[in-house]
């Protein structure tokens, strides 16, 4: 086994150092969430931190770590008669990406459970991690029902495994620590809300600081003995500050002025819930403990608030996380001394006693108007006047991005047919969870048990078999495996027309608001995004497919426009983009939404080619959707004739809003390759 690096030799990174040493001093924090670039030591001081941990004393034999002083009455392996017990370190527990729900939370063994009615338990990671540390690295990739059901257990301590009406509880008390990389996708708002605190991390900029990371990580690959050694007393020292506050936490004194503050700071920012105000009230407290004090200050409501808040004020997945410092210290100011009960002094009152410094630190869319006019592209860029042209003294360089217009809710676009991809909320898919339509012979182990089919597969035999008592004697071949259909997420990848028949500002402005509600609608129903732009003569992948949501969102409201319209470009350059993602991950079914108004101009004979490079789409059976973007008084309907040729559907920007009175069908016309 690797030597883990020392939690005291991570250089910098003084806010997750922080957030991670107050989950040690009191779990009821809530977790850590960190957020950060590739490379920033989240992991290693995630790793280190379990090395720092006060050893446990468990039950002997006991497989959900009982403490010998109050076992568990509830206990799979109890009841206990404590003879013998044991001190054993804390643990850290790594949920991989990849794990199923049976290794998170455990598996009854359903076929003892019928034929012998024996509760066969075999505990997952949640039972390993009982008064230890569960460390989910990437935890935006993990699948949404398992990150429930693990914030579940830490929010109530237990953890609870029902198959069939048999029911096994356990505790499941552990200290969370989840850590992301942003560029690969975000978690649900509400997900974010149950991580008590968060943390973001970044590379230092300073050189010296740089050339000390690589100093001491040479030094530990080269001899981590030695360099562990280096490091002992300084571990051992947080070790005991960890105990002591431990031991101080339930003499800390929250006042009342305290408490106002940190009300008076929630609502000043305007977080959903009371979520908030119980973790900031309980990191303030931390702090203090872990400054050796007993009474809470303003300085540790402060801090509380820079890590307790940042994550819990985005209203969509396209704001970034943050906090305000100068409203903070006002409203903490507005607030301060107002119970005179000396728990509220200010930041000044006492100097930090870590020597290592683990601190804080943590408009509408411009109006112009629509050319509207049937001919092709404005050659001109800028600013469009009102017959189309460039405006007089500007050059014919390509126009300046617009702002997006307000986003809105879509209509639900949807691929034919029953997939089998990846979970999420979009189109129909055989999955682990969801309503059960039907039953199977289990291929593998059994995990989702069809209770009336294997009833019905074991009557038959029950004379065969001898029975003579009331229970029914059930063979492993009798075992049915329930079939379930629910919804998975799919690629949806945008291609976008950036010429200059779209570059009127008003219009431009329009299609990104659409873009950005459909991007807003893939990032609910849990989708990879794509987004190809084409303009002038070429195409370019702006964003390859990710889970990246808000990444499109940035792309696209930087995209400019002006120049021809090269329609078959865009069309080739998409297929090839899903020639590749399907050799990547071919059982996630794409959808592709092209946002044009079917002008096709440059290079011989464009309509014809833009309809040849459709047709391998409808030939593939990819679905496709067309946002028809045409205005004006003269329409040509090209938008809706190269939705025939793609074999989908055109839909209008006023069509494609929830609230519109014009239909849309829910499953995008065409037939998926992978239609059952």
């Amino acid at each position: 086994m690797s030597t883990p690096f020392p939690f005291t030799a991570v250089v910098g990174q003084d806010d997750l150092r922080l957030a991670l040493l107050l989950n040690a001093v009191s779990p009821a924090v809530g977790g850590v969430l960190v957020r950060g670039e590739k490379g920033t030591a989240k992991s290693t001081a995630v790793r280190a931190l379990s090395a720092l941990l006060p050893a446990v004393d468990v039950v002997t034999g006991c497989r959900f770590s009982c403490d010998p002083a109050a076992p568990d009455p509830a206990c799979p392996d109890g009841p206990h008669e404590v003879e013998a017990s044991s001190t054993r370190p804390a643990r850290m527990v790594e949920l991989p990406v990849g794990a199923s729900e049976d290794r998170l939370v455990g598996a009854l063994d359903i076929e003892r459970a019928l034929s012998e009615g024996v509760k066969a338990f075999e505990p997952g990671l949640l039972a390993d991690a009982h008064r230890g540390i569960l460390y989910v690295d990437e935890v935006n990739l993990l699948h949404d029902h398992l990150v429930d059901l693990l914030l579940d257990a830490a929010a109530m301590g237990a953890s609870y495994v029902e198959r069939e009406g048999v029911s096994v509880r356990h505790a499941a008390r552990f200290l969370l620590v989840g850590t992301m990389n942003p560029e690969e996708g975000e978690l649900r708002p509400q997900l974010l809300d149950r991580f008590g605190l968060t943390v973001e991390v970044a590379a230092s900029r300073e050189p010296d600081q740089r050339v000390e990371v690589v100093r001491r990580r040479l030094a530990h690959d080269d001899d981590p003995a030695t360099f562990v050694a280096r490091w002992a007393d300084e571990e051992v020292e947080v070790r005991a500050r960890i105990v002591a506050a431990r031991a101080l936490l339930p003499s800390v004194r929250l006042g009342d002025g305290a408490l106002r503050q940190i009300a008076a700071t929630c609502a000043a920012f305007e977080v959903d819930g009371m979520r908030a105000d119980i973790v900031m009230a309980r990191t303030a407290t931390a702090l203090a403990a872990w400054a050796g004090r007993t009474d809470v200050l303003a300085e540790d409501v402060r801090q509380a608030a820079l890590l307790a808040l940042p994550h819990r004020r985005r209203r969509n997945p396209f704001d970034a996380p943050g906090l305000d410092e100068d409203k903070l210290d006002e409203t903490l100011e507005e607030f301060s001394g107002s119970d005179g009960d000396g728990g509220d002094g200010g930041p000044d009152d006492e100097p930090d006693p870590d020597p290592d410094g683990p601190g804080g630190g943590g408009q509408p869319p411009q109006e112009g108007p629509d050319d509207g006019s049937p001919a092709g592209d404005v050659p001109a860029q800028g600013e469009p006047s009102e017959d189309g042209q460039a405006p007089a003294g500007r050059s014919a360089a390509e126009q300046s991005p617009v702002r997006a217009a307000e986003p809105f809710r879509t209509k639900v676009l949807s691929v034919p047919g029953l997939g089998e991809g990846a979970a999420g909320r979009r189109s129909r898919a055989r999955t682990e969870h969801g309503r059960t339509t039907g039953s199977r012979r289990p291929r593998g182990a059994l995990t989702k048990l069809h209770l009336a089919a294997t009833v019905q597969a074991a009557a038959p035999h029950q004379l065969a078999r001898g029975r003579s008592g009331r229970g029914l004697v059930v063979r492993r071949d009798d075992l049915r495996q329930a079939t379930r259909e629910g919804r998975e997420g799919n690629l949806v990848l945008f291609v976008v027309d950036a010429s200059g028949s779209m570059a009127a500002r008003q219009r431009m402005s329009a299609v990104k608001g659409a873009v950005l509600s459909l991007l807003l609608d893939a990032y609910q129903r849990r989708d990879k995004v794509g987004l190809v732009t084409f303009r002038g003569s070429a195409a370019e992948v702006a964003l390859p497919p990710t889970s990246s949501v808000d990444a499109a969102a940035v792309r696209l409201e930087s995209l400019p426009t002006g120049g021809r319209t090269p329609l078959s470009a865009g069309l080739l350059r998409a297929h090839e983009v899903l020639r590749v993602e399907r050799l990547r991950d071919s059982a996630r079914r794409p959808l592709v939404v092209v946002v044009t108004d079917g002008r096709a101009t440059g290079g011989p004979e464009p309509v014809a080619t833009a309809g040849r490079a459709a047709r391998l789409f409808a030939a593939e059976g990819v679905a496709s959707v067309v946002v028809d973007c045409e205005s004006g008084p003269v329409r040509l309907g090209l938008a809706g004739r190269l939705a025939g040729e793609l074999g989908g559907t055109a839909v209008t920007l006023d069509a494609l809003r929830a609230d519109s009175l014009a239909g849309l069908v829910r499953d995008v016309q065409g037939t998926s390759r992978r239609a059952a």
